[in-house]
């Protein structure tokens, strides 16, 4: 496994692997999910796709914070398809919702394949951002064989911020009578995610991002670990890609990369930057960021 640190704002220029098409806009469409719900998604489709990419946002976000690397990644000739999770962006209530860890497992499998499908292909890059993260690591190890690389930005696997003890109790009561019942996300400032001032800015204004989920999805995130500490048991082998932020004040980076390190895929590599916020696509100087994430995933498609 390779480790290197890489500073956001002040790295020696490098060789890339790009070969840069016309950036683009997503275009953004329902996509019909397993069970008939309907859910937006923003697609990048360049004329002849090197590969496919199907993108997890985080907790609170949603697909609008990280167009960028959307626009990244199809200017390097990928098809990209990011959608707003269930309950989230763009969607329709109930908001900050899953019923249960089968349907959150049910959606990501058929975006899976949504995306094959479309592009003509038979796996597809994963890549997931904080809590999306947890949506990777899962569809790797259900459907290792669908999967040709994994990239995983600040993942939310091993979190420093959780509930207090009386609100795990409220979270309790709430799965016995009503499991729909919202409860607070323990994130809610804007300076968690970044430091820059036009994206705390831009954070605040958001007035799609969600501020509470259900009690449901709660413990849907409670289940989706187990899928963390058996992943280095899984049939998944293919490459992996970790980005951290030296000062996220969100994740643990040393217990995420004490189990990165623990993970049989023998094509692993470790990315940090020391003076990064949480959101790396939120930083002043944020092109090293995106040109490791798209370089990474070119050199394998």
């Amino acid at each position: 496994m390779t480790s290197w640190h890489a500073p956001l704002d002040s790295r020696a220029a490098h060789s890339s692997n790009l070969k840069p098409m016309t950036p683009q806009d997503p275009t953004i469409e329902l996509v019909e999910l397993a069970d008939g719900t309907l859910t937006h998604v923003r697609w990048w489709r360049p004329a002849r796709p090197r590969g496919a990419v199907l993108y997890f946002h985080g907790i609170q976000s949603h697909g609008g914070w990280y167009e960028e690397s959307g626009r990244r990644l199809a200017a390097a000739g990928f098809a990209v398809l990011m959608p707003d999770r269930r309950g989230s962006g763009l969607n329709a209530p109930p908001k900050g919702h899953f019923s249960s860890l089968d349907q959150c497992l049910e959606d990501n499998l058929h975006l899976l394949n949504v995306l094959k499908s479309d592009v003509g292909a038979t796996d597809a890059h994963l890549l997931g951002v904080s809590w999306g993260g947890k949506q990777a690591v899962q569809l790797a190890q259900d459907a290792p064989e669908s999967v040709k690389t994994v990239t995983l930005v600040g993942p939310g696997l091993f979190p420093r911020i959780d509930l207090t003890m009386m609100e795990k109790f409220r979270v309790g009561i709430s799965m016995m009578n009503d499991r729909e019942r919202l409860h607070d996300i323990p994130l809610n400032d804007a300076a968690y995610f970044t430091e820059n001032p036009e994206r705390i800015d831009f954070v605040n204004r958001d007035s799609l991002k969600l501020l509470q989920v259900s009690a449901a999805f709660l413990l849907t995130s409670r289940r989706l670990d187990k899928h963390i500490r058996t992943f280095h048991q899984a049939a998944f082998r293919s490459p992996m890609h970790l980005m951290l932020a030296g000062r996220d004040r969100i994740i643990d980076n040393e217990r995420t990369k004490a189990w990165f390190r623990s993970l049989p895929s023998p094509d692993r590599r470790v990315t940090e930057y020391p003076e990064g916020g949480h959101t790396l696509e939120f930083e002043r100087h944020a092109d090293p960021f995106f040109e490791d994430m798209v370089n990474w995933i070119v050199e394998r498609a």
